[in-house]
């Protein structure tokens, strides 16, 4: 899915306007992150003819913090141009913190029995649970 002209018409008075030098216009980079957002994909993953993926991300992170891209997609949805509708939201495993014992956990390895099973004797600890008597 990507936005024609006349759909891009629409939805740009939405988006910020574009100053300086810049490599990719606004609807290459609304078209990316369409892609992004219909395939699942990571932007790592993104095609080349989008532009470079860390532009498109950077650009995507600023507008998705100012409001820019719940304003687009509203006025996408209220013209029918592009339905969406969020129904899970997953977390990678970058951002979630791990307490610092869960960081690196010692090797288990197998025990060795002794080459006598007899020298290896019984447990040397057993737990049996007892009820007190009552007085």
């Amino acid at each position: 899915m990507e936005l024609t002209e006349a759909q891009y018409g629409h939805i740009e008075r939405c988006l910020p306007t574009q100053r300086g030098n810049v490599m990719l216009d606004n609807r290459q980079v609304l078209n990316a992150i369409v892609y992004v957002a219909e395939h699942g994909g990571k932007w790592r993953g993104l095609p080349k003819q989008f532009g470079n993926w860390r532009t498109v991300y950077t650009r995507m992170n600023r507008w998705a913090k100012s409001g820019v891209l719940d304003r687009v997609f509203v006025q996408l949805q209220r013209l029918q141009i592009l339905r969406v509708k969020i129904e899970a939201v997953a977390l990678d495993s970058t951002i979630v913190k791990v307490h610092p014992d869960g960081t690196g956990a010692l090797i288990k390895t197998g025990r060795k029995p002794l080459a006598a099973l007899a020298a290896d004797g019984p447990p040397r600890f057993i737990w049996l649970p007892r009820m007190l008597e009552r007085p």
